[in-house]
């Protein structure tokens, strides 16, 4: 399954964020410690490059995420151009805090009365960048919620008297252009439930945590992971917490909001669902499917043999 998320009014937020990145001195973007390369929207990246800004990385939900998988990926951005990461939960205080410091480190030359530091902060739907702009601010200044795309509207703050914060909605992107992307930004709930068929998520879920975590299934739900795939997985949630239809049989789609939930929420464990090197090999071994075009070429080669 391919999943594809662009609502009307995210090409809008993109124009006006063109428009904002001239006056602008750093980015910050927020990511999901838990898969930071797929939660990062490639626009951003371009616009920032465009304008030469540089970025701060923030890696949010850190306290969800596989520590060692995190300790990696601030390795890994520590070794680009204009990069700085830290991995943080926008729910803590005393996280939150840091970050203005760090800001006016990375962009030394503002930060006074008469040039106040300009600051932008970009990313995807649901990623944490409404709460960490209250926890900045201290005050509930931008519209938090479970769904994503709750901030539709660009908006202008400041923190203090030399540092101004812009607020910028949740963007994706046109297309994504990797499928196991688009189905672990689902599983984090990154994307619109209407744009997803939650049983397909959940099993692929699944078969990650088979991967990457099979003692934790097991902790949480009793079975033995050996020998099973992802389907298996769900249904083995549902037998446990005796979620059943009328019938008798497995209620399949209560397994897998279970699971779905038990992971966004942290039940599960700390669960990151990429590393550097799984990124490298994803984009090494990547094959992208036909176009239409080539597709009707083949098909016209095989007729005609």
């Amino acid at each position: 399954m391919s999943i594809q998320w662009f609502p009307g009014h995210m090409n809008a937020a993109r124009k006006k964020a063109a428009e904002s990145m001239e006056k602008t001195d750093l980015v910050i973007e927020v990511l999901d410690a838990r898969l930071p390369q797929a939660s990062a929207n490639p626009m951003i990246e371009q616009l920032r490059k465009h304008r030469q800004r540089p970025c701060l990385k923030i890696l949010n939900k850190a306290d969800l995420a596989d520590p060692a998988a995190t300790k990696a990926w601030l390795e890994y951005y520590s070794r680009q151009k204009d990069v700085h990461a830290v991995a943080l939960s926008c729910k803590k205080p005393a996280d939150v805090a840091k970050i203005p410091n760090l800001c006016l480190k990375i962009a030394p030359h503002r930060g006074s009365a008469l040039k106040p530091l300009r600051m932008m902060i970009m990313g995807i739907p649901n990623v944490g960048k409404s709460t960490l702009m209250n926890a900045l601010l201290k005050k509930r200044v931008a519209a938090v919620g479970d769904e994503p795309a709750v901030t539709k509207t660009q908006q202008r703050l400041y923190l203090g008297n030399n540092m101004v914060l812009v607020d910028t909605p949740g963007m994706m992107w046109p297309k994504i252009e990797h499928p196991s992307d688009g189905l672990m930004l689902a599983a984090s709930h990154a994307i619109g439930t209407n744009a997803v068929i939650e049983e397909e998520v959940a099993t692929f879920l699944a078969d990650q945590l088979l991967l990457r975590y099979p003692a934790l299934l097991t902790a949480r739900y009793g079975f033995a992971t050996d020998g099973i795939d992802g389907i298996s997985v769900v249904e083995g949630v549902a037998q446990k917490r005796g979620f059943r239809l009328k019938g008798g049989e497995m209620d399949f789609e209560k397994g897998a909001h279970t699971l779905l939930q038990d992971y966004r929420s942290g039940a599960l464990g700390r669960i990151s669902l990429e590393t550097p090197e799984s990124r490298k090999v994803l984009l090494a071994t990547y094959q992208p499917p036909p176009s239409l075009g080539e597709q009707q070429e083949d098909v016209g080669e095989d007729e005609g043999h």
